[in-house]
């Protein structure tokens, strides 16, 4: 069975739905910050957490290292960022070469890069009177929201969306789609 390593910072329900849906082991949580409700989601469900938070380490590299020595103790097959507010290094992407993935709340490139994040994005959508937006799940490179594409999914802006709403009804959709395109990746790579 394939292994997968999440990285999360928040709530953890990508986290919640990756556990119930794909049809891999979710083996591993790297989280970055120390409160976040994803460690006792994880926690619940009997997967390790390494905490990543940059303040526990002496240098970024150091946390560089302990990223990826969790990943590979743990014979992580794909990593999945599921509401990861960080950006990795270059050694830690050239360390997983196109087994990493990224799940974005908007139709990349729209609504994406540095600050596009949460509810900032649905707050852009809305102010800028778009008549839709959506999720999209794409490769990590060394760019903020520029890898590959994989998959995206359009999501209408209702009149009476407020951040909110619109929030939460991509978030239903990044919930399915994220699960759909993780295990159409590990299919194809079996």
């Amino acid at each position: 069975m394939k292994r997968v390593g999440v990285m999360a910072s928040g709530n953890g329900s990508n986290f919640e739905a990756l556990l119930k849906g794909i049809k891999a082991e979710v083996v591993l949580l790297l989280v970055n910050k120390d409160n976040a409700y994803v460690t006792q989601r994880a926690e619940r469900n009997g997967v390790p957490v390494v905490n990543i938070g940059l303040g526990h380490f002496k240098s970024p590299r150091d946390r560089d290292q302990r990223i990826i020595g969790a990943l590979r103790e743990q014979a992580v097959d794909l990593v999945v960022l599921a509401g990861y507010l960080g950006i990795l290094s270059p050694e830690v992407i050239r360390a997983y070469p196109g087994r990493i993935v990224n799940i974005h709340p908007s139709l990349i490139p729209k609504y994406a890069g540095k600050g596009y994040y949460g509810s900032k994005v649905h707050e852009a959508v809305i102010l800028n009177r778009e008549p839709f937006t959506g999720v999209t799940v794409h490769y990590v490179d060394e760019g903020i929201d520029t890898g590959e594409i994989i998959s995206q999914e359009k999501v209408p802006v209702l009149p009476t969306d407020t951040p909110d709403s619109l929030g939460k009804r991509v978030l239903e959709v990044e919930h399915r789609l994220l699960v759909e395109t993780v295990n159409r990746l590990l299919e194809a790579w079996s």
